[in-house]
Protein backbone atom coordinates (compact mmCIF):
# COMPACT_ATOMS: atom_id res chain seq x y z
CA UNK A 1 0.00 0.00 0.00
CA UNK A 2 2.93 2.31 0.72
CA UNK A 3 4.63 1.65 -2.61
CA UNK A 4 1.35 2.03 -4.51
CA UNK A 5 0.90 5.49 -2.97
CA UNK A 6 -2.46 4.58 -1.44
CA UNK A 7 -1.50 5.83 2.03
CA UNK A 8 -1.72 9.64 2.03
CA UNK A 9 -2.51 9.62 -1.69
CA UNK A 10 -2.95 13.41 -1.89
CA UNK A 11 0.50 14.21 -0.51
CA UNK A 12 3.38 15.04 -2.80
CA UNK A 13 5.87 13.56 -0.33
CA UNK A 14 4.77 10.04 0.54
CA UNK A 15 5.67 7.89 3.55
CA UNK A 16 8.16 5.14 2.70
CA UNK A 17 9.35 1.79 4.02
CA UNK A 18 13.08 1.39 4.63
CA UNK A 19 15.35 -1.35 5.98
CA UNK A 20 15.12 -2.08 9.68
CA UNK A 21 17.66 -0.19 11.80
CA UNK A 22 19.27 -3.57 12.57
CA UNK A 23 19.83 -4.17 8.83
CA UNK A 24 18.62 -7.74 9.27
CA UNK A 25 15.44 -9.77 9.06
CA UNK A 26 13.48 -9.43 12.28
CA UNK A 27 11.17 -12.30 13.24
CA UNK A 28 9.65 -12.31 16.70
CA UNK A 29 6.44 -12.41 18.74
CA UNK A 30 5.80 -8.90 20.10
CA UNK A 31 3.12 -6.83 21.76
CA UNK A 32 1.19 -4.13 19.91
CA UNK A 33 -1.49 -1.65 20.91
CA UNK A 34 -4.28 -0.38 18.73
CA UNK A 35 -4.81 3.39 19.07
CA UNK A 36 -7.94 5.27 18.07
CA UNK A 37 -8.13 4.88 14.28
CA UNK A 38 -10.48 4.68 11.31
CA UNK A 39 -8.96 1.61 9.64
CA UNK A 40 -11.60 -0.73 8.25
CA UNK A 41 -9.64 -3.70 9.55
CA UNK A 42 -8.48 -2.34 12.93
CA UNK A 43 -11.17 0.02 14.24
CA UNK A 44 -13.02 -2.58 16.36
CA UNK A 45 -9.84 -3.43 18.26
CA UNK A 46 -9.16 0.13 19.49
CA UNK A 47 -7.67 0.03 22.98
CA UNK A 48 -6.50 -3.58 22.67
CA UNK A 49 -3.01 -4.75 23.53
CA UNK A 50 -2.26 -8.02 21.73
CA UNK A 51 0.61 -10.32 20.87
CA UNK A 52 1.50 -10.64 17.20
CA UNK A 53 4.19 -12.10 14.95
CA UNK A 54 6.51 -9.89 12.93
CA UNK A 55 8.78 -11.00 10.12
CA UNK A 56 10.32 -8.35 7.90
CA UNK A 57 13.53 -6.78 6.67
CA UNK A 58 12.05 -3.55 5.32
CA UNK A 59 9.67 -2.51 8.06
CA UNK A 60 10.75 0.96 9.10
CA UNK A 61 8.20 3.65 8.37
CA UNK A 62 9.86 6.87 7.21
CA UNK A 63 7.56 9.87 7.44
CA UNK A 64 8.40 13.06 5.52
CA UNK A 65 5.93 15.08 7.63
CA UNK A 66 5.15 15.17 11.34
CA UNK A 67 3.45 12.08 12.78
CA UNK A 68 0.23 14.02 13.45
CA UNK A 69 -0.27 14.26 9.68
CA UNK A 70 -0.68 10.47 9.37
CA UNK A 71 -3.34 7.97 10.43
CA UNK A 72 -1.59 5.54 12.79
CA UNK A 73 -3.54 2.28 13.10
CA UNK A 74 -1.10 0.15 15.12
CA UNK A 75 1.91 0.70 17.39
CA UNK A 76 4.49 -1.50 18.99
CA UNK A 77 3.77 -1.31 22.71
CA UNK A 78 7.34 -0.26 23.50
CA UNK A 79 9.44 2.08 21.41
CA UNK A 80 12.92 0.65 22.02
CA UNK A 81 14.59 -2.19 20.08
CA UNK A 82 13.75 -5.24 20.29
CA UNK A 83 10.13 -4.30 20.99
CA UNK A 84 10.18 -1.85 18.07
CA UNK A 85 12.14 -4.12 15.74
CA UNK A 86 12.45 -1.80 12.78
CA UNK A 87 13.07 1.60 14.38
CA UNK A 88 9.90 3.31 13.15
CA UNK A 89 9.23 6.63 14.87
CA UNK A 90 7.19 6.24 18.08
CA UNK A 91 6.74 2.52 17.46
CA UNK A 92 4.50 2.93 14.39
CA UNK A 93 3.57 -0.52 13.07
CA UNK A 94 0.73 0.41 10.68
CA UNK A 95 -0.65 3.42 8.82
CA UNK A 96 -3.99 3.69 7.08
CA UNK A 97 -5.41 5.99 4.44
CA UNK A 98 -7.71 8.86 5.43
CA UNK A 99 -10.80 6.83 4.51
CA UNK A 100 -9.47 3.75 6.36
CA UNK A 101 -9.74 1.46 3.32
CA UNK A 102 -6.00 0.99 2.79
CA UNK A 103 -3.69 -0.33 5.48
CA UNK A 104 0.10 -0.59 5.41
CA UNK A 105 1.28 -2.79 8.28
CA UNK A 106 4.29 -4.85 9.18
CA UNK A 107 3.03 -7.26 11.87
CA UNK A 108 1.20 -10.38 10.70
CA UNK A 109 -2.25 -10.88 12.28
CA UNK A 110 -2.82 -13.86 9.99
CA UNK A 111 -0.06 -15.66 11.90
CA UNK A 112 -1.68 -14.99 15.28
CA UNK A 113 -5.33 -15.98 14.74
CA UNK A 114 -5.21 -19.30 16.56
CA UNK A 115 -4.18 -19.51 20.20
CA UNK A 116 -1.64 -22.24 19.44
CA UNK A 117 0.17 -19.77 17.12
CA UNK A 118 0.99 -17.50 20.05
CA UNK A 119 4.32 -17.66 21.82
CA UNK A 120 2.40 -17.27 25.09
CA UNK A 121 -1.34 -17.42 25.73
CA UNK A 122 -2.57 -17.05 29.30
CA UNK A 123 -3.92 -20.12 31.05
CA UNK A 124 -7.17 -18.28 31.82
CA UNK A 125 -7.90 -18.25 28.08
CA UNK A 126 -7.02 -21.88 27.29
CA UNK A 127 -10.61 -22.57 26.19
CA UNK A 128 -10.26 -19.99 23.38
CA UNK A 129 -9.85 -21.41 19.90
CA UNK A 130 -9.20 -18.14 18.07
CA UNK A 131 -7.83 -14.77 19.13
CA UNK A 132 -9.10 -11.25 18.67
CA UNK A 133 -7.05 -10.90 15.48
CA UNK A 134 -9.83 -12.71 13.61
CA UNK A 135 -11.78 -9.45 13.85
CA UNK A 136 -9.43 -7.76 11.39
CA UNK A 137 -10.44 -10.22 8.68
CA UNK A 138 -14.13 -10.20 9.61
CA UNK A 139 -14.03 -6.39 9.39
CA UNK A 140 -12.39 -6.56 5.96
CA UNK A 141 -15.31 -8.57 4.60
CA UNK A 142 -18.03 -6.26 5.97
Amino acid sequence: MIELGLIMSGDELKPRMKHNDSHKLECDFLNVTIPENNSVMMHTLVGSSLGIWISHFEGKFVLPMSEEHYHVALRYSYDAYLANPNGSPNGIAALCSADGRHLAKMPHPERAIYTWNWAHYTSSCKQDRITSWIETFVNATA
